[in-house]
């Protein structure tokens, strides 16, 4: 079995150690923001046109958009935590144009609309980006693209292929290295236009600021606990720990938590992604890499990599290692892995030699909200009055804006491009229940470990779950 570069070229163990010592266990994007928002507990009774619940990315972007399409809407957001503590708060802030995690992964599931899948996409991004100026959201919007880098020569053939000589260019190993220097670098695609880089947690907290302003009522710590419509029409109930809400209709956005509608319990399996974040560079530092593009960047094995600069020039390294706890259990407890911070800081030196001396100031961790097609799935329940949303595997930042605009045209009852879509109207296959969840997951992470260090070769049980739709991703 051969070797990859991140075991053939192994950095000083001291000097991963060393690099260590210091980092917080914390999100940086989180622990930046020095004035985050605040708002008040829900108590009491009221009604309401819209709840809905959860306050990330999808659950704001509803809200906002459903004020924006009718501002004399009643709109509740009800947070059981705070305003993009969870997955909006700690991602790479790759605001990505793919609605569908990818060309490969859009075209194996989706060939006959990823054309029409691909144009949506590059639209929301646009659409995202013109909200963001008109808004004045300060979340250090950068359009800076992204690179997809080789770093074995099995990797080399599909960047090649996707050269277009326009959005998407390719760049041989001297060229990719012009652009960004790492030794490991054989070649690389620039996708220019597919991609912004966003602070996470400010985009977040600046969703909560335009939705309090338009007028959207946000209620934190309060998780709701239940949700009841025994009757065929009026109001839905949500139950919270501080009093009841009514609602006419309701969009349901809680990422990776267990869903309040059991139909869709098994259809996501939390999935935990490992992050650390650099002190800043030097000017010195940051010359000896380039990087002058600021691109997002990620390497094309199963097992994957995904890196940026920061505002202040700190690099942002994350992935490889993706971690599922038997029966889906989400628990503070599993964000520190020394293992994985020390794998992760092994392979960033060996990725920027150059670098040594350079500490980690932030360690953390997150929960991907996997489903088994990689991409966001979408429910409609009770007569139509609750719609739901989730599944985004990681690629959320940007598609959580498009699933807020399906949630809510769904809950209109009108017919429109995003409702016709067939991934859309589709549902994913749920995971099975344990023990064969985590059996399952361990094998198949075994399989495509097995696959980086043969060559990209799939063996029997990847190209088996492929084609039920049941495969896996980091």
């Amino acid at each position: 079995m051969a070797s990859t570069v991140f075991e053939r070229s192994l950095p000083d163990a001291r000097l991963v150690i060393d690099s260590l010592t210091d980092a917080r266990l914390k999100p940086f994007w989180l622990d930046d923001l020095r004035t985050p928002p605040l708002f008040p507990r829900y108590r009491g009774t009221a009604g309401f046109d819209l709840a809905v619940v959860g306050a990330g990315y999808t659950g704001l972007w509803t809200a906002l958009q459903a004020k924006e399409r009718d501002p004399g809407l009643r709109v509740a957001v009800v947070e059981g935590r705070t305003v993009g503590w969870a997955a909006s708060g700690r991602n790479g802030g790759f605001c990505e144009a793919t609605l569908t995690h990818g060309a490969a992964n859009g075209l194996s599931r989706f060939p006959n609309e990823l054309a029409q899948l691909d144009r949506l996409g590059l639209q929301n991004l646009d659409e995202i980006e013109a909200t963001v100026a008109r808004l004045g959201l300060d979340c250090e919007f950068e359009r800076s693209g992204s690179l997809a880098v080789a770093v074995e020569d099995y990797q080399l053939k599909e960047l090649k292929d996707a050269d277009d000589g326009d959005g998407e260019v390719y760049f041989d190993g001297v060229g990719i290295r012009q652009l960004l220097d790492s030794p490991t670098f054989l070649g690389g695609l620039w996708s220019k236009r597919a991609t912004a880089m966003i602070h996470p947690a400010k985009l977040a907290a600046e969703l909560a600021r335009a939705c309090a302003e338009a007028g959207v009522e946000i209620f934190e710590r309060s998780p709701v606990r239940g949700l009841d419509s025994e009757l065929p029409s009026g109001p839905v109930t949500l139950s919270t720990d501080g009093g009841f809400i009514h609602a006419d209709q309701v969009a349901l956005a809680t990422n990776a938590f267990p869903s309040l509608l059991k139909r869709y319990r098994l259809h996501t399996v939390p999935v935990y992604d490992y992050v650390l974040m650099t002190e800043p560079l030097t000017d010195a530092q940051l010359a000896s890499i380039g990087w002058r593009g600021r691109q997002g960047v990620a390497d094309t094995a199963n097992q994957f990599h995904y890196y940026r600069l920061s505002a202040d020039n700190r690099i942002l390294w994350g992935g490889y290692d993706a971690v599922y706890h038997y029966g889906g259990r989400i628990r503070p407890a599993y964000e520190d892995r020394p293992e994985t911070f020390r794998r992760l800081a092994s392979h960033f030196f060996t990725t920027f030699p150059q670098l040594e001396g350079l500490r980690f100031s932030h360690r953390w961790a997150g929960v991907i909200d996997t489903s088994s097609r990689f991409c966001a799935f979408y429910g409609l329940a009770r007569q139509g009055r609750v719609a739901y949303a989730a599944g985004f595997t990681g690629l959320g930042v940007a598609a959580s804006r498009f699933a807020a605009n399906v949630m809510l045209d769904r809950l209109s009852g009108e017919s429109t491009e995003r409702t016709s879509l067939e991934m859309v109207r589709s549902t994913p296959l749920p995971f099975p229940p344990e023990p064969a969840a985590y059996a399952g997951v361990q094998a198949t992470k075994w399989a495509l470990d097995q696959a980086d260090h043969n060559g990209g070769m799939r063996n029997a049980l990847l190209k088996s779950l492929d084609a039920v739709g049941l495969g896996f991703d980091s």
